[in-house]
């Protein structure tokens, strides 16, 4: 369901077309030639993000609202949605323009694995934040590893989430089948309403520090609640997929007793692949022209980098996010 912010910025961008006489189509495809940069004619672009209280729903918001204030012929309205599965299948769809996404993934997506019984037609316009598998349990569950979880009521996410997918994975390299567990596939507001009240024994949420949610969660709860170390298991997850890596949770992130070690795995922003380079070289630039302003949306965006980039593979960069690139140096 599309956010109300998404659908006032909308009413906003259609109202300010009409006053000024003209109109504003959806991004057009690609026609070869040289890329320019430059898009001659008004067009916007829908932008899938995740659940409303995650980094991508923050970081989308505000790349939105730069793209904007850019100048450059180009209206974006973030929406959400229930992040990186769901977020690729309606990309495809034409849905959506722009799609934030884990990199385990899209890279299932582009090799028709996973969650994707084909091979899909994406691209992406860089590499940006890393997400982090944050994984946390009641302290009265007794639960004190990914094992323990056995028969006890987890939130894996939304369904068709990156945080679903990663969820699974990590119940499978434990040992555990989705059946094994009370499997609550919700999103993360409702995850977190959850766990205060004591419905939900122990939540899984992959997203980029500090995720809003979590925040409200180690906030209220701090002494009810503790993160699990998922370290152990990252070997077996690396057998799924070698983008996963061992990473910290620092103890200022939530103002834990400790740092916490768990698994990562890097974000991709992606398009189609047969986007009009021109918009898709205008949306690249203004992610890392307007880096700042996305910094004050949320501090993940610091991971931002034109030296991480292009660390997209197996997903290829889009052509016209290359140009940009290549400017950006």
């Amino acid at each position: 369901m599309r956010r109300i912010v998404g659908i006032a910025l909308v009413s906003t961008l259609a109202a300010a077309t009409a006053a000024c006489g003209g109109r504003q189509d959806t991004a057009s495809t690609d026609t070869g030639g040289a890329v320019t940069c430059e898009v001659a004619q008004a067009t916007r672009v829908g932008i899938a993000t995740g659940n409303a209280t995650g980094v991508y729903f923050a970081l989308g918001n505000a790349f939105a609202e730069q793209v904007n204030t850019a100048g450059k012929n180009v209206q974006a309205t973030a929406a959400e949605t229930g992040a990186s599965v769901q977020n690729i299948q309606q990309l495809v769809a034409g849905t959506y323009d722009v799609a934030f996404s884990l990199a385990d993934t899209a890279a299932d997506a582009v090799n028709g694995t996973g969650s994707f019984t084909a091979k899909q037609p994406v691209q992406a316009l860089s590499r940006i934040h890393t997400n982090y598998t944050q994984v946390i349990v009641r302290k009265e569950a007794g639960i004190k590893d990914v094992a323990g979880m056995k028969g006890k009521r987890v939130s894996t996410g939304s369904p068709k989430s990156g945080t679903e997918v990663i969820a699974n994975r990590v119940l499978k390299a434990a040992g555990l089948a989705e059946t094994d567990v009370q499997a609550q596939k919700l999103d993360l507001t409702k995850t977190v309403d959850g766990m205060k009240e004591g419905t939900i024994d122990a939540l899984f949420f992959s997203g980029g520090l500090p995720t809003p949610g979590i925040t409200d969660l180690l906030t209220t709860s701090a002494d009810k609640v503790e993160f699990l170390d998922i370290s152990p298991l990252l070997p077996e997850m690396q057998k799924i997929n070698e983008v996963y890596q061992e990473g910290v949770v620092p103890a200022a992130t939530y103002k834990t007793p400790a740092d916490v070690k768990t698994i990562v795995v890097p974000n991709v922003l992606l398009v189609r692949e047969n986007l009009d380079p021109n918009v898709a070289c205008v949306l690249t630039k203004t992610l890392f022209d307007r880096k700042t302003q996305l910094e004050q949306a949320n501090a993940a965006a610091k991971e931002i980098s034109l030296d991480t980039a292009r660390d997209t593979s197996p997903v290829t960069i889009h052509r016209g996010a290359a140009k940009a690139l290549d400017d950006l140096k």
